[in-house]
């Protein structure tokens, strides 16, 4: 990698969780004034069994102190940092050519990632050739405020997840989203390090929508961080669709994050779905945008 005299490159291991968090805090915070990141998302990240740390992510060090990271999934979903401090000086662009060779190594035609709007990020990929594959948007519905409550329909319920019910919500999940263009699947196992096998994960937060004959239809997965209730995932089954469900368990999943601790509520949508204004009518406001940049290889 072509980086400045006195700065270093080594493999990650598992014991840089905390490092990288930092960085990542660091790079958040200055961009747009806090982060979005838990030290769980890093550690169930790099639990799933696809990914290999040691080769597929990069530690820039200066003195022995981690000063920058990459990282590349899947052969085309990248992430780098770099705190405000270490910027100008060339890391940024080193880290992203090293994204793309480890893309082409994985066997990837195509790399990206997520940058904040108009951030130094988003300023650097632009320049680099990179171009926009969707917007995405983070929503808050502020503390004291609530979104009007959408009865069930009848016959449905929805309850907590019980030991044998993980995979068909992941089912649910991955159709869903496999809907989208060009979305690479994820294997069970890949899914279950982010959710139910994520670090402190209890069963409330995985919600489950049954119909009247007890199949498992809609799924929201609800994060509490910090003081926020953030609903990480949520779907629907096609042929249910239309019925209210959707809103139904996203109130549900806002309520019991707010009854275990949460004053404000946070969901991420992006522009494959087309549902911005949706949310926005039911009260929640945009509080960062997101450009994922990507180039072909």
């Amino acid at each position: 990698m072509d980086l400045p005299t006195g700065l270093t490159t080594r493999a990650l291991t598992p014991q840089d969780a905390k490092a990288v968090f930092g960085l990542v805090v660091a790079s958040e915070t200055h961009d747009l004034g806090e982060a979005t990141i838990d030290l769980e998302d890093i550690v169930g990240d790099w639990r799933r069994p696809t990914f290999r740390l040691g080769e597929q992510a990069v530690g820039v060090e200066s003195d022995g102190e981690l000063v920058a990271y990459a990282e590349v999934y899947a052969g085309r979903y990248a992430d780098a940092h770099v705190p405000p401090e270490h910027r100008g000086k060339g890391i940024g662009t080193a880290l992203a050519h090293w994204t793309q060779e480890e893309a082409r190594r994985q066997g990837g035609t195509l790399v990206g990632m997520p940058v904040p709007k108009d951030s130094v990020g988003d300023r650097l990929l632009t320049h680099l050739g990179y171009h926009v594959r969707w917007t995405s948007w983070i929503l808050e519905l502020p503390g004291g405020r609530s979104i009007a409550a959408q009865p069930v329909p009848a016959g449905y319920a929805i309850r907590d997840v019980r030991v044998g019910q993980e995979h068909p919500a992941y089912r649910i999940l991955e159709d869903a989203f496999n809907e989208w263009p060009e979305r690479t699947p994820t294997s069970y196992e890949d899914w279950a390090a982010g959710v139910v096998r994520r670090l402190g994960f209890e069963p409330w937060q995985l919600r489950l929508m049954e119909d009247p004959d007890g199949v498992v239809v809609g799924v929201s997965f609800v994060i509490l961080s910090r003081d926020c209730g953030d609903v990480d995932r949520l779907a629907v089954r096609a042929d249910h669709r239309g019925l209210g469900l959707a809103r139904a368990l996203l109130v549900d999943s806002f309520e019991l994050a707010r009854s275990r601790g949460a004053t404000r509520s946070e969901l991420s949508i992006d522009s494959r779905t087309g549902a911005l204004g949706l949310y926005e009518r039911v009260g929640m406001r945009v509080t960062s945008t997101w450009i994922h940049r990507a180039i072909d290889l």
